[in-house]
């Protein structure tokens, strides 16, 4: 009669089945070692874990998600803040020019840059006006009276003080300021015309005593400023000096 039995060996490798819908395993031979499943590996540090915290002597360090935000980009505005190399702030605007050119000099073309014949000859007979009414006041009386001792007295005084103010009037107030009082009050006034400025003491005087070429011959140098372009005199030609307005 055949045995029924089988072998240890072939009903232990045998396979179980699991419930419906579970995995299929197979149960190792007795006497043989299980092994479970490997051993786990725990979450990095950082995340969620017990973590390391920031090196000695640096600030914390930022995870993702803390990092700290950043503004947006400067804009470009106007010109750069930093000082250019002569020093001027960054770059500025040029220089605007104003248009039209003066002639040499630095005075107009045109005989309009220059005061008129007829302000001229205004302000010298206000010149003039201060010693005629000295001269009619005390030399005219004085010479009806018949009094020769007291006219040469008097008068003498009376010519060296108009001199004084000739000089004063004529050579240091024209010379350093450009206007005698005659000027002053047509509102003209002498310059150079190398620099537009007062002739000074010196040439105010030197300029008086030319105008003597003014007068030969027949005064034609007193008229010449009515067809000259600077409308000079031959004095100012001689001593190169012009009269303008006083707001030039």
């Amino acid at each position: 009669m055949r045995d029924q039995r089988q072998p240890v060996a072939a009903v232990a490798l045998r396979p179980t089945r699991s419930p419906p819908g579970g995995p299929v395993t197979s149960t190792p031979p007795p006497g043989q070692p299980t092994y479970g499943p490997p051993p786990g590996y725990g979450p990095p540090p950082g995340y969620g874990g017990p973590g390391y915290g920031p090196p000695p002597g640096q600030g914390p360090q930022y995870g993702y998600g803390g990092q700290p935000g950043y503004g947006g980009r400067a804009g470009y505005g106007g010109p750069s803040a930093y000082p250019a190399p002569d020093g001027r702030r960054g770059f500025d605007a040029p220089p605007r020019y104003e248009t039209g050119y003066p002639a040499p000099g630095g005075l107009g073309a045109g005989p309009e840059s220059y005061a008129s014949w007829g302000q001229r000859v205004l302000a010298t007979l206000i010149d003039g006006a201060v010693p005629a009414a000295v001269a009619l006041v005390v030399i005219v009386p004085l010479s009806l009276i018949g009094d020769l001792t007291l006219l040469l007295t008097v008068g003498g005084l009376a010519y060296v003080a108009l001199f004084a103010f000739a000089i004063w009037n004529s050579g240091y107030r024209q010379g350093t300021t450009g206007q005698s009082i005659g000027k002053k009050v047509i509102g003209t006034r002498l310059v150079r015309v190398s620099d537009q400025q007062p002739v000074g003491f010196g040439l105010a005087i030197g300029r008086q005593l030319l105008h003597v070429i003014d007068a030969i011959p027949f005064y034609v140098g007193y008229l010449w400023p009515l067809w000259d372009d600077r409308r000079q005199t031959f004095a100012d030609k001689v001593c190169d000096t012009v009269v303008v307005p006083a707001g030039r």
